[in-house]
């Protein structure tokens, strides 16, 4: 009897592998990719490359939104949005994707990260202008509010928060648990079961702290990992700076096959490179994926407008693409560990590479950035969370305590345990989430740029921008946090 159970079991595993996998070909292999880039150059011709034009402008945002006299700042929402951006995937899925598709893969993955720029821009204005505010005060919004009061279809908003719930809120932090003990245990010997009790009680302070707590911790953790990540790959780029050229030339030559052989002899195809790339550069930023646009929404944006907050986010995409996975590919490009026979994979390679260059210490260094970066990713994806629980039970702080708890029991079983097949499902419900929202940014596309274009133009007048609903007669029966003074709604409370 026990045979045949066990039997069944198996069979029933591999059945859901076999279903969960054919969706996530579907979705990530033929669907998703071409979507996502296709509605970042549809935004950027539409917004005038608006990524280029005003990434100045973007920056003096960030700078300017560090102080709010209430609230969260846009700052705090900037570092949030990079904690759970931020990951092993800038640093393995880098390696990764030089495997796979050779230098000219992080030509591509630039590319695409430019094009999510201004997708980023048209999901976090449009968070911003359908936020609304919960029973303590504090400012939720995203796309399934985006869904809900701008489409007029909350079953669309109720779909997409499940898959986001799915998907970040359980196991892609039991993931993050994982990854931290997994590498603890294997370069210190750290017993897994402790570590997930350690990993368990941290979490726990900041996710029952709520929004607030998160971001503040956020704001404290992210530029630490970001600058010490950022200046050892500085080192690297300085002691091999007569190579960097090269290295260059190599990845464009690589990106459209002027380069026949590259990395030790390896020939890769433009579809190769193409293919990593631009899937390295997507699960990266999550541009267009509906995620961080709803920590962009609990902001206090400065200026007092919609954009003000898409100007952050689209920075954000910067940051994590352009500048931290590129640290990441040029301290393996530059240290020539690719050309070694005995090249390793994944995260190994950049630590082989890293070893190379600065020595053995850097396995401490690569242990305490893999801490850094899976925990902050812990409590952020959390947040995103949070506000879709929320949501789904009508702005009220209802279940949100039950749902805590199942966040820390995964990340304690993340910590001990690992089956694929759950793994696979987190990839599915990304996707369905991602395609979800795919569909709601290009139906509500129009108001969004209407939106970016009358910020622009008070930029331009010499004006410091201010939202005046009035102007956008679609708005006219918003129930939101953009009412006139005086007759904004009393927020909901607890049932």
């Amino acid at each position: 009897m026990s045979v045949t159970n066990e039997t069944w079991l198996t069979s029933l595993n591999d059945g859901l592998e076999a279903v969960i996998g054919a969706i996530n070909d579907v979705l990530w292999g033929q669907l998703l990719v071409y979507l996502l880039v296709a509605v970042g150059i549809y935004f950027t011709l539409r917004l005038g490359f608006i990524q280029i034009r005003q990434f100045r402008h973007s920056v003096d945002v960030l700078k300017s939104g560090k102080d709010v006299d209430n609230g969260i700042s846009s700052y705090q929402v900037f570092c949030t949005s990079m904690a759970a951006r931020v990951g092993t995937g800038n640093m393995a899925g880098v390696a990764v994707a030089l495997t796979v598709g050779g230098p000219g893969a992080i030509f591509w993955m630039w590319l695409i990260a430019l094009f999510g720029m201004s997708t980023a821009f048209i999901e976090s204005t449009l968070a911003q202008i359908y936020k609304t505010k919960d029973v303590d005060g504090q400012y939720r919004g995203g796309p399934a509010y985006y869904m809900e009061k701008g489409l007029g279809m909350r079953w669309m908003g109720s779909l997409f928060s499940v898959f986001l719930i799915i998907a970040f809120g359980l196991v892609f932090n039991a993931v993050q648990a994982n990854t931290i003990t997994d590498a603890l245990s294997h370069s210190f010997g750290f017993d897994e079961t402790m570590m997930g009790i350690v990993i368990v009680a941290f979490s726990g302070f900041f996710i029952m702290g709520g929004l607030r707590k998160i971001a503040a911790a956020s704001a404290k953790i992210v530029p630490v990992m970001a600058i010490g990540y950022l200046a050892i790959a500085l080192i690297i780029v300085i002691m091999n700076i007569t190579e960097l050229p090269a290295v260059l030339a190599l990845i464009v030559k690589s990106a459209f096959g002027w380069q026949e052989a590259a990395a030790g002899g390896v020939a890769y195809t433009i579809a190769q490179a193409m293919q990593s790339g631009i899937a390295r550069g997507l699960f990266s930023n999550e541009a267009g994926m509906g995620s961080a646009a709803n920590v962009a929404a609990s902001a206090t944006p400065n200026p007092n407008h919609p954009a003000s907050q898409g100007f952050v986010q689209m920075l954000g995409v910067f940051v994590d693409t352009i500048v931290i996975c590129s640290a990441s590919a040029a301290m393996i490009m530059l240290s020539g560990v690719m050309d070694q026979p005995n090249a390793a994979t994944g995260i190994s390679l950049l630590q082989q590479a890293l070893t190379n260059e600065l020595g053995s210490w850097t396995t401490y260094f690569m242990a305490a950035a893999i801490l850094l970066f899976c925990f902050s990713s812990i409590i952020a994806n959390y947040s995103y969370a949070e506000t879709n629980v929320m949501f789904l039970n009508g702005n009220t702080k209802k279940g949100l305590f039950a749902f805590r708890v199942c966040v820390l029991i995964m990340v304690m079983f993340g910590s001990v345990a690992s089956l694929p097949v759950v793994w696979n499902l987190a990839d599915a419900s990304m996707g369905m989430m991602a395609l979800i929202n795919i569909v709601a940014l290009v139906m509500l596309s129009k108001l969004a740029i209407k939106v970016i274009k009358d910020y622009e133009t008070q930029l331009k007048a010499g004006k410091t921008p201010e939202f005046d609903r009035s102007k956008f007669p679609e708005l006219d029966d918003l129930d939101g946090a953009w009412h006139p003074e005086g007759t904004e709604p009393v927020a909901a409370t607890s049932k």
